[in-house]
């Protein structure tokens, strides 16, 4: 898939020529069009609208070949005033990006976000690292807009057990919303002291949903399926700048990495840390990301200028964004926040609206008065209230149809779901207790066929001894954790670093299995990640 912001400028200021998809559109100038010039105008917009999933980019003053000539102020004003009214015309508001010097004016970047109707653009951002590096905290200052006070205060707004606020960490998933407006302002900071979800989505164009995963090597099994199951499109990596690459933080960077998740850092504390050591910190995270096993550029961002750049081509996986901030002082949080608010959607999900449906489930609740409700995120096709789905598999590998009795999304009722968003149904006549993670929500019409194992590549990422057959891990793919045994090797007995093509058998029931979807495998920590390449029906 191309970068949603696919333009990248070289040294010289110069841009990649133009891309025919994607939603960076190019303009030299766009002055007083006529009325048939104008139509082709707003129908272009809407096919970049529709390539960013409601975001699209303009680059007004830069020639087709991506040349930054520039306009002068007034020809730029002109510009401007019609591409607000181009926008207008399609529902979306316009927000200047910045303004930069071209060849013989100035070149302006600009930010085209539809305006929030029934349905927002939803990003998720998994929020991993070492414990006590300050994940909680930075996702309490984000969602709440007030500062922590060095000793907790933020982060009791995530926690969401007991046990969680006496001892300061995180054990379970705990899911945290951050609403933009059309114009790029952030919508949880509104004269409401505590905003409740549906009032944040009621005003939202873009939400991120933050998943905090705890960062204790007990928990690990929660964040990995935190990382497989909730299917983020980014992966925060938190590090205490005084506390440096310790404990899971390689681990979480590791699974994010196998997953194909881009992955963004944000380094903690810089207020309590000393120059020196803040600069080893830095230095250790730029050594890991740069091994052959991650690849990456490190970027420290310093301005906006770096922000824009920095989303620009995260989705291309070569770079990794490093922002130095306080959650206490504040420093370095508006930079922060104006890369959440930039963030690409990093999944063509459009694509996947028309296709058969499949809905994951990640978590079961039984609500007083509303009956059993699930939890998870539609793969794909669309969901509307009264729709009779499958459920399934249960322990013998059957489906038996439910019906959608309402969903909910950011708590806000909706009346229909499209692929790429989490929500939780209402779901008519099914006990709680009928119902596991992993199952999943299927097209009536499809006749869905159940694995008891299945073949994969897979690649060990680390065990002290030879794996060989009959030896047990626990699978995660997607929302399925389950122990599965290997029966076959093609390369007899693998150990850390080998390749091979493996086969696995459940232990306990049949999954929901498709080929090409992506497994980790652990047994206390992680072991090796694959790919599914064979599924092997009962």
């Amino acid at each position: 898939m191309i970068s949603m912001y696919s333009s990248k400028p070289d040294k010289n200021g110069e841009l990649e020529e133009e891309a025919d998809d994607g939603n960076v559109e190019y303009k030299l100038k766009l002055i007083d069009p006529n009325a048939t010039r104008f139509e082709h105008l707003v129908s272009q917009m809407k096919f970049r609208l529709l390539e960013g999933q409601g975001e699209a980019i303009y680059e007004i003053g830069v020639e087709d070949n991506g040349f930054p000539k520039g306009l002068s102020d007034k020809e730029l004003e002109d510009s401007l005033k019609t591409l607000e009214k181009m926008a207008k015309k399609l529902k979306a508001e316009i927000t200047i990006l910045r303004k930069r010097e071209g060849e013989i004016g100035k070149v302006c970047e600009i930010l085209v976000r539809k305006l929030a109707e029934e349905d927002f653009n939803e990003i998720r951002v998994a929020v991993t690292g070492n414990v006590d590096s300050g994940k909680s905290t930075l996702v309490g200052v984000l969602t709440r807009g007030e500062l922590d006070n060095g000793r907790g205060l933020a982060r009791m707004n995530v926690f969401r057990h007991k046990h969680e606020v006496k001892s300061g960490r995180t054990s379970s998933v705990s899911l945290q919303i951050l609403g933009f407006d059309s114009r790029g302002e952030i919508v949880n900071y509104s004269t409401l002291k505590n905003p409740m979800w549906s009032e944040i989505a009621e005003k939202s164009s873009k939400i991120l949903t933050f998943i905090d995963l705890g960062g204790h090597e007990k928990y690990l099994k929660t964040t990995v399926f935190g990382l497989t199951g909730h299917r983020p499109d980014y992966a925060l990596l938190v590090v205490g700048a005084n506390m440096g690459i310790v404990g899971m933080t390689k681990e979480h960077l590791g699974i994010a990495l196998a997953l194909k998740v881009p992955v963004f850092i944000v380094i903690t504390k810089i207020d309590i840390c000393p120059e020196h050591v803040l600069q080893q910190t830095i230095d250790q995270l730029t050594q890991i990301l740069k091994l052959p096993g991650a690849n990456k550029i490190p970027i420290i961002i310093r301005n906006q200028d770096d922000v824009i750049v920095s989303v620009k081509n995260l989705t291309s996986g070569r770079i990794a964004p490093i922002f130095l901030t306080s959650n206490v002082t504040g420093e370095n949080l508006d930079l922060l926040r104006q890369f959440l608010n930039l963030l690409p959607t990093n999944k063509n999900w459009e694509e996947l609206i028309n296709k058969p449906v499949e809905y994951q489930i990640d978590e079961t609740y039984l609500v007083t008065g509303v009956g059993t409700v699930v939890a998870g995120t539609l793969i794909s096709g669309t969901v509307t209230v009264d729709d009779i789905l499958l459920l399934g598999p249960d322990e013998f590998g059957n489906f038996r149809e439910v019906k959608v009795k309402s969903i909910h999304n950011k708590r806000l009722l909706v009346k229909r779901l499209v692929a790429g968003q989490t929500a939780t149904f209402a779901l008519r006549k099914i006990k709680r207790s009928a119902i596991r993670k992993g199952m999943v929500l299927l097209d009536k019409t499809c006749k869905p066929k159940v694995a008891k194992g299945f073949e994969a590549e897979i690649l060990v990422l680390y065990h002290s001894t030879t794996i060989q057959p009959n030896y047990q891990a626990v699978i995660h793919c997607g929302t399925i954790r389950q122990t599965a045994k290997i029966v076959d090797i093609d390369k007899g007995t693998i150990r850390t670093g080998d390749r091979a093509k493996v086969t696995f058998r459940f232990l306990y029931q049949p999954e929901y299995l498709k080929e090409g979807r992506k497994i980790i495998f652990r047994e206390g920590r992680t072991k090796g990640m694959g790919k599914i390449t064979k599924v092997i029906y009962e």
